[in-house]
């Protein structure tokens, strides 16, 4: 094994990621489940109202830009942890 190899694997910033990686994928399932709670809520919402309510909508695009933001950090397209080590996303 050369020194380049053994460096990555004995040093402690890829595990250190590993153990976030985990964090995130365990958050991303609870943030599924919380969307689909969102989605049905909607629907319900404008079945008796006629229209969507607009706070679910912000909220809704909120969650969406978060659960973005995890796909990236797990993905290694974004080297930034999402929330709560950053602030949560905008709801537009």
């Amino acid at each position: 094994m050369n020194d380049s190899v053994r460096s990555n694997v004995t040093g402690s910033a890829h595990w250190l990621r590993l153990a976030f990686m985990l964090l995130f994928a365990f958050i991303i399932q609870v943030a599924g489940a919380v969307m689909w709670v969102v989605v049905i809520v909607q629907f319900l919402f404008a079945l008796v109202s006629g229209q969507s309510n607009e706070n679910l909508k912000r909220f809704g695009h909120s969650l969406s830009v978060f659960i973005f933001q995890i796909w990236q950090f797990l993905s290694y397209n974004s080297e930034e942890k999402p929330f709560p080590f950053m602030d949560w996303p905008n709801d537009q």
